[in-house]
Order: structure tokens, then C-alpha cells, then sequence
């Protein structure tokens, strides 16, 4: 395993994260314990000393099998982190409750890197500043209970820039970051902003929500063969020096053993100059394939009316990408279909890319028919 310096921390980390949103499920849709308890542990037994988790992921239920991975001294080997759901904050007295509510689910007296979850302008003004957050902050951690202060992001450049320098007490923050997001939200010039003032960067949704694991043939052929997707875009992320470590949301123990062998070989200056153009030229064709900008990290589930979000916006971009074909061979395998959208907005609210899913229902409807 590679480490890196995680800004001003004096903390190092490891190139690699595991990200606990997409952890293995049964058929019943419950985390896969056993199997997730496995994965965790085999990442941090191979270096891997970074583990994130949410309120909010799989429906509340990742923070209690985070805990129960960290037991028999792993919690000792590892940084964890966890989210705020700033959302959700009526009060002050809000943010203890929360914060307590975490701890006792994760079964840890401490949270290494505590950060408020997918800030937005909405979210900074009437949630964290309303509410004196960063103040509270600073209290948990003079009591101990987390170490390191941070936000994750969800907004435009001109917002990042602002929370950035909203907080001197900033000691990190996560982005959505990869080859083809490099002018989307806070993107490359955000990146370079926050190192440039000591904040350690964490990076998700490194492969699009899977997109960059899976790319359309036509895509695919501008990679040379001598390395899978998955490292060609986890390698441009490494390669850049303001980057601390990169999380992947891993569900099957493959993906962590394949991750485990890119993150040993990880290091800034990695990518040369003919990789760059590789890069460049399939973001030109992705781009234009791209109908809509989901990264499947299913904040808008559960559905009230019973569809799949995340599924149907896949089944959708499938007919820019893999043809009509395979785009509809996807869409019939789905229970329920897009007609069943009533337009309420829920997801909508939920969405971190602001995606105006109402609108786009129709739209579905309409190329499937």
C-alpha cells in the first residue's frame, strides 16, 4: 500500500479507501454482513487504514456493520470517517443527537474524520450556518468525540471556494472527482483550491458510479490494453499530487483485490503524456453520450411510488452509449417503469448532482414506448 499526506493533518493515508455506500446485499436487500465484515477487513489487513461510511447509507444500516467490521482491534488500525446528515438539522441540539446516535452505531467512543454530508449553497446557509455547526464542531472535538473536521461536496465551484473559506477549522473536505467531472462542481480548479490551503482532499465517485468500469466499446478502444479501465481512472487520480486518497465503493471481494494491486502501484506523476490524450479524447466521446449525469449513489431511494432511479437514468443512457438493444433489454427487466413517476419532487430534494429527475421521467417514457 501507498500513503499519502492528508493536507495539514500530519496524518498519512492510504491511496486506497473504502467507501461503505455500496457494500454487498442479499437478495432481501440487506447488507451482506458476513461477506461485507470480509471485504472490510481484508482491505485493512492489506494497508488499506481509511474507512467511510454515512447517516443515510443503505438506509441507515452501514454505520452499524462498519462497527461491527472495526471489532477485534481493526478499529485500532484504521481512520474512520462519518457524515453528518446536515439535512436533517431542526436545532442545535440537533447535531449531538446525531452525533451521539453515530457513535453509539458505529460502537466507537471517537470519529476519526467527521465531515457534513454533501454540503450545497441551500444546505450551507439555512442548515449550517443557521445552526451554528461549525461552533458545534469545534465542541466535539474538544470532548473528544471526533478528530478532524471536514465537509463533503455537493454545489457549484464558486460555493466550494466559499464553505472553503467560510472555516479556518477546515482540515478536510471530499469532492466528486474524475477524468470526465474535471469542470463539474468543484472539479480541478476546486481540487488545487483546497490543497493550496492545506485541506486534505478525498475523492469519490473516482469511476462515475460505476460509468468509467463499463465504458461503451467505442470509448473502451481509446485505452490501450495494458491496463483495465477501472486503473486507467483510478490512475489519473493518483497521478495528481493535491489528491489524498481516493474512496471506491466496493461490493464484491474482486474489486477490492483488483483495487488493492492498482493502490501499491499508485504515485504522483504516474500518467504520461500520451495517457493524457487518452483521457481527453474518450471525455470527448463520453460527453457526448452522457443523457444524464447519475452516479447511481441512490440518495433518491426509496422510490414512494416504487421505481428505480438509479436503473432507469442506466437503462436511459444505455441508448447513447450501448445502443437501443441492450438499452431496452435493460429497461424490461425493470419492475416498474417510468410511467409510474408522479412527478412529487421527493428525489429531487435528495439528489446531489441536482438532477431534474420530473422532468426526465417523461422523456424515458417516450424512447421506450
Amino acid at each position: 500500500m501507498q500513503y499519502r499526506k492528508f493536507g495539514s493533518t500530519g496524518v498519512e493515508v492510504s491511496a486506497l479507501g473504502f467507501g461503505c455506500m455500496r457494500l454487498p446485499i442479499l437478495e432481501d436487500g440487506h447488507i451482506d454482513e458476513e461477506k461485507a465484515i470480509s471485504m472490510i477487513r481484508h482491505a485493512i489487513d492489506s494497508g488499506v487504514n481509511y474507512v467511510d461510511t454515512a447517516y443515510p447509507y443503505h438506509q441507515g444500516t452501514s454505520e452499524y456493520v462498519v462497527g461491527k467490521a472495526l471489532k477485534d482491534g481493526y478499529r485500532e488500525k484504521t481512520y474512520l470517517a462519518d457524515k453528518l446528515p446536515v439535512w436533517l438539522l431542526e436545532s442545535e441540539e440537533d447535531f449531538d443527537k446525531y452525533l451521539d446516535e453515530q457513535l453509539k452505531k458505529l460502537d466507537t467512543d471517537h470519529i476519526d474524520f467527521y465531515l457534513l454530508h454533501a454540503l450545497s449553497r441551500e444546505r450551507f446557509e439555512e442548515k449550517v450556518k443557521k445552526f451554528n455547526v461549525t461552533k458545534k464542531l469545534e465542541q466535539a472535538k474538544k470532548a473528544g468525540k471526533i478528530r478532524y473536521i471536514g465537509f463533503s461536496f455537493h454545489d457549484s465551484l464558486d460555493v466550494f471556494k466559499e464553505i472553503v473559506d467560510y472555516y479556518e477549522g477546515w482540515d478536510f473536505c471530499q469532492i466528486q472527482y474524475n477524468y470526465i467531472n474535471l469542470n463539474y462542481q468543484a472539479g480541478t480548479e476546486g481540487l488545487k483550491y483546497a490543497a493550496s490551503r492545506g485541506l486534505g482532499v478525498v475523492v469519490m465517485e473516482p469511476l462515475l458510479g460505476g460509468k468509467l468500469a463499463n465504458l461503451a466499446d467505442h470509448v473502451a478502444e481509446k485505452f490501450p490494453k495494458d491496463k483495465s479501465q477501472v486503473e486507467y481512472a483510478l490512475d489519473f487520480i493518483w497521478d495528481q499530487p493535491e489528491v489524498s486518497l481516493l474512496l471506491s465503493g466496493m461490493t464484491q471481494p474482486e474489486q477490492v483485490t483488483d483495487n488493492l494491486l492498482y493502490a501499491g502501484r499508485s504515485h504522483v506523476g504516474m500518467v504520461t503524456e500520451e495517457d493524457r490524450k487518452v483521457y481527453v479524447a474518450a471525455k470527448e466521446i463520453f460527453d457526448k453520450m452522457a443523457l444524464v449525469s447519475c452516479t447511481k449513489c441512490a440518495y433518491c431511494m426509496p422510490c414512494p411510488f416504487g421505481l428505480n432511479i438509479p436503473e432507469l437514468f442506466a437503462a436511459y443512457n444505455m441508448t447513447a452509449s450501448h445502443g437501443m438493444a441492450k438499452a431496452k433489454e435493460a429497461y424490461a427487466a425493470l419492475e416498474t417503469k417510468a410511467e409510474a413517476c408522479q412527478a412529487c419532487h421527493h428525489c429531487e430534494k435528495e439528489c446531489p448532482q441536482h438532477i431534474k429527475i420530473s422532468e426526465i421521467m417523461p422523456k424515458i417514457v417516450k424512447t421506450f414506448a
